[in-house]
């Protein structure tokens, strides 16, 4: 049964490796002779990453002026939300831009490289490391470049370029931010406090200090190129990707009034966190999946998961899936992991497939990346953080 107050998503941007928009994605996860993946090795050795594929930025933002003063995350954001816009059809209406609200998931902005090597050379012979440390910070790192990177300038671009000025908010927090944007504004819609949202976020994994954050904490993959799931061995480990995605999501009653196009349906979606102590990822996880199975019919169901690669979220959520008993897809393997837009471009490959009526191609050949033979009508999305935050959302045929 359908409401009003229904989340529905009538647009898509989506950029990544594999290309620019729904239908480039479409074609490189379904390949004549299987899919392949798109995989720099070389150029941040030892460490694999899925580059972001070539942009004509003057498509989406026009002037070379703000092109320049965006960092590569920001522009990759800013490109994605463009998209969106044009998918929706509300690209340069300022009537309805004008009421639209934004919600962006952002990290920062990249570091000073040349401060931070100098300072990671000289730490280990300092006699007292933590003054060390604290000094060279304050005095070597340029105030201006701290404001460069603020993660609300994302959001703060896109207003710029795209004219999107209703309200606007900007959540940190890696994987969650993610899925707290989309969940705030479908919550949003059904309380009547929204009718319109531009919702997501963009991730730059093309930068050194970043791969070398994450593997400080073992978190990475080095080995050659194998997929989410052949990945359970010694650790496993990310391959992180570059992706820019937003998402147009409104209120049925809303995009009924505007005759929109709508892609799918958010009929349901749960965040949360836990410690990660054995079995507590799962507990959480179970537990939405119980107040949600009734959207489902798993004869017509696939699940799209957001799993990272890290051994032990990966193996638990594995053996969650498998009681599930549907056919699973890793967003991962195809694009990289992307952080905080991860969840947003899971949802859009969702809606993808839902407006297709049919599951993409297997990714890997992982029994549980069965095909699904029958038409596909509602999708399971899965995020659990590489660290913290499980979140799942059922998007149907809208």
């Amino acid at each position: 049964m359908t409401s009003p107050r229904d989340a529905l998503i009538t647009g898509i941007g989506l950029i990544s490796c594999l290309g620019e928009g729904v239908e480039a994605h479409w074609e490189a996860l379904n390949r004549d002779g299987g899919f392949q993946p798109v995989v720099d090795a070389t150029s941040f050795a030892p460490w694999l990453v899925h580059p972001m594929t070539p942009l004509e930025l003057d498509r989406q933002i026009p002037k070379r002026g703000d092109q320049r003063q965006m960092e590569p995350w920001q522009r990759n954001g800013v490109y994605a939300a463009g998209l969106a816009l044009e998918s929706a059809g509300v690209k340069g209406n300022a009537e309805l831009l004008s009421r639209m609200d934004m919600i962006v998931a952002a990290g920062g902005g990249e570091r000073d490289y040349a401060v931070d090597g100098a300072i990671l050379s000289a730490l280990p012979a300092s006699a007292d490391p933590g003054a060390f440390l604290n000094q060279h910070l304050l005095s070597d790192l340029r105030p201006t470049l701290f404001l460069a990177q603020l993660s609300n300038l994302l959001a703060g671009n896109i207003s710029i370029v795209h004219g999107v000025v209703g309200s606007s908010r900007t959540f940190m927090g890696e994987e969650a931010a993610g899925t707290d944007a989309v969940r705030i504004a479908c919550a949003r819609i059904a309380a009547t406090q929204g009718e319109l949202f531009l919702v997501g976020g963009s991730y730059n994994a093309q930068r050194p200090d970043i791969l070398l954050h994450y593997e400080m904490g073992q978190l990475l993959w080095k080995r050659d190129f194998a997929g989410v799931w052949e990945r359970q061995v010694e650790g496993g480990g990310m391959v992180l990707g570059s992706v820019g995605c937003f998402l147009v999501i409104e209120s049925r009653e809303h995009a009924v009034s505007r005759d929109a196009t709508a892609l799918a349906h958010i009929s349901a979606i749960a965040t949360d966190r836990s410690r990660r102590r054995p079995g507590e990822a799962t507990a959480n996880a179970t537990r939405q999946f119980d107040a949600m199975r009734h959207h489902i019919d798993p004869s017509h169901a696939a699940v799209i998961s957001g799993a990272a690669g890290i051994a032990a979220a990966t193996a638990e959520e594995t053996e969650f899936m498998r009681g599930l008993g549907m056919p699973v897809r890793a967003t991962a393997t195809a694009f990289g992991h992307s952080m905080e837009p991860s969840f947003p471009a899971s949802l859009a490959l969702a809606a993808m497939s839902l407006s297709k009526h049919r599951l993409f191609a297997p990714l890997e050949t992982a029994d549980l990346e069965a095909t699904l033979a029958t038409d596909l009508r509602q999708v399971l999305v899965t995020s659990w953080g590489h660290w913290r935050g499980e979140a799942l959302a059922v998007v149907e045929t809208a």
